[in-house]
């Protein structure tokens, strides 16, 4: 037995990311995806001083650039939901700002790529 009259305190990893949340929902898939890019606002120089530390964590990762979803999420060593629910509190606030991701680049038509094979092949042998 361990504690007082054989009561055990709970797994912290059971409680701790709803404490983390204060018990916020997860955002919408469409404001805050795996590939989102987030960055500090321009005015990040006035942080609040009433930021969690996890929150005070990922601003500080948030105000070196551009980063996606996952690799915040990555870093601070946190569950991706509860980084997510982070993060959509921090865009409330008005300290976060994000980017839809960079499109993907169109592929190169076969043809032209032929051609310049071929034209490589000519002028090189």
């Amino acid at each position: 037995m361990s504690g007082h009259d054989g009561w055990e305190p709970e797994a912290t990893e059971l409680v701790r990311p709803y404490v983390i949340t204060k018990g916020r929902g997860l955002p919408d898939d469409e404001q805050l995806s795996l590939i989102t890019l987030v960055t500090a606002s321009a005015d990040h120089a006035q942080r609040p001083t009433r930021l969690s530390p996890e929150e005070q964590t990922l601003l500080d990762l948030c105000a070196a650039g551009y980063l996606s979803v996952a690799e915040i999420a990555g870093h601070s060593h946190l569950p991706l939901g509860v980084v997510r629910i982070l993060l959509a509190s921090l865009m409330e606030g008005g300290y976060l700002m994000t980017r839809p991701p960079v499109a993907r680049a169109r592929l190169a038509d076969r043809e032209i790529l032929e051609e310049v094979l071929n034209g490589l092949r000519a002028k090189f042998g």
